[in-house]
């Protein structure tokens, strides 16, 4: 991916990424992006935590703050 819609096109694929349910050329395309813009890389970090949250809240109870860190993490992302 370069070019305008790249990062558009980033956030169209990252679940499937993240899931691994991309073809091979979509998986090469996101890891291709990913590894050049850093806003993007900043997104599927928190994806994958926010990923990592919702597994430990399955079994477990929300640590006291959790919420508000995750009400900061997506105020920060949505405004960059």
């Amino acid at each position: 991916m370069s070019g305008p819609g790249d990062c558009e096109k980033c956030e169209e694929l990252l679940q499937g990424f993240l899931d691994r349910e991309l073809t091979e050329v979509e998986h090469v395309e996101a890891e291709l992006h990913l590894g050049d813009c850093d806003y993007c890389r900043r997104r599927y970090s928190f994806e994958v935590s926010l990923r990592r949250y919702v597994k430990l809240s399955a079994a477990e109870r929300m640590p006291p703050g959790l919420m508000e860190r995750l009400t900061q993490l997506r105020s920060t992302d949505a405004s960059l």
